[in-house]
């Protein structure tokens, strides 16, 4: 086998490992709540799609050391269209005919920008460089963090704006670690720590923010997001700092920003598949029936009357069955006794006659009570 067609298949392999990675996170999420939705430490099924990403990264790297660049990273993108079947087949997570275009219209624009993007000499970042670049990176993150925060009432925002915020962490973790091995090839130094830390820092926050993107968001959207800004990022960051510039000239500029036209175009087919999901969900009429029917909270005379009607509703609907027969409720006297001689008596002739009525076909029976005027006796 040439080194070619190693480097293809590697790429392939890698691509199937991402998308099997991303199902199983996807997965976890599905049953994750809280601040487990970030890192669900205690699941070993997310420490498999750990795996499967780190085994994905690798392959990817190994690809490249057989195959020039521009071939390897464009079949990097391949990752959308394995995952869907794949989803299919193994999770029954079937996607229609909008999620499969949106997915297409990504993954091509993706390659074809991928592909027009010119290599360059080793170049480096030097100090006040990579501080600048850690800053505004961190910026970053955290105010697409804060408006995915604001946005948890639409699922598919708040996946959007997580998956991008990862793809800005792993693409800026891209960046660092080729920072980091073009200075390695001078010699191995203790001041590639801080970038070392940067790019641990970095993609350990890609990670989690991946996987709480996949809550309440299905798989295609967070995963084409994830794929398309990742590579779009560091491939910004190359052509700004690195020096890098695309192929064919004016002519593949203007290539490379149709197919960014294109892959963005996918990214929102997906996005407003799944707003359009959301709201068919939230359309589905639910049947009140009596007993759920809600009584609005009101207050004073008004909020009586509500009472008195969900009373009367709920007494209307208790039937009796047919075999029961309710007893007959027949008053009966009360002996009252003779009250004590004084101004104050009470005529007995005057007192009412109380009706005793059964209490839910049971006899009442009045209970004791003590009088509370009674002295207390001291021992």
């Amino acid at each position: 086998m040439s080194a070619l067609a190693l480097s293809v298949l590697l790429s392939f392999v890698s691509a199937v490992a991402y998308a099997g990675g991303a199902i199983v996170q996807e997965q976890v999420a599905l049953s994750s709540t809280g601040a487990r939705q970030y890192a669900p430490l205690r699941r070993p099924a997310w420490w498999a799609a750990v795996a499967l990403n780190g085994l994905g990264a690798l392959l990817h790297v190994v690809a490249l050391a057989y195959g020039p660049l521009s071939l390897v990273q464009p079949l990097g993108a391949l990752t959308i269209v394995f995952a869907l079947p794949m989803a299919a087949l193994f999770v029954n997570r079937k996607a229609g005919a909008t999620a499969w275009r949106g997915a297409l219209m990504a993954t091509v624009g993706l390659a074809g920008l991928l592909a027009l993007v010119g290599a360059s000499g080793a170049q480096s970042l030097d100090g006040p460089q990579r501080v600048a670049a850690a800053v505004v990176t961190a910026a970053a993150v955290v105010t697409l963090m804060v408006a995915a925060r604001a946005a948890h009432r639409h699922p598919a925002v708040r996946s959007i704006l997580l998956a991008t915020a990862a793809g800005v962490a792993f693409g800026m973790s891209s960046v660092f670690t080729k920072t980091v091995a073009v200075d390695w090839t001078g010699g191995v130094s203790a001041g590639d720590l801080p970038s070392l830390a940067v790019i641990g820092v970095l993609a350990t926050a890609g990670m989690l923010l991946s996987q709480a993107s996949y809550k309440g968001a299905g798989l295609a959207a967070p995963l084409a997001t994830l794929t398309v800004v990742n590579p779009v990022v560091a491939a910004a960051v190359g052509i700004t700092m690195f020096g890098e510039t695309f192929r064919y000239g004016a002519t593949g500029t203007a290539l490379a920003l149709s197919c960014g036209v294109v892959a963005a175009g996918g990214l929102i087919l997906l996005t407003t598949e799944r707003l359009a999901r959301e709201g068919a969900v939230r359309a589905v009429p639910v049947p009140v029936t009596a007993q759920s029917r809600p009584v609005p909270v009101v207050a004073g005379r008004e909020a009586r009357d509500a009472e008195d009607a969900a009373a009367e509703l709920l007494l209307a609907e208790l039937k009796v069955p047919e075999d029961v027969t309710l007893p007959e409720v027949v008053p009966s006297p009360v002996t009252v006794p003779a009250a004590a001689a004084g101004p104050d008596a009470v005529d007995p002739a005057a007192v009412p006659v109380m009706p005793y009525a059964p209490f839910y076909g049971g006899p009442y029976v009045p209970l004791p009570t003590g009088d509370r005027h009674l002295a207390r006796v001291r021992s």
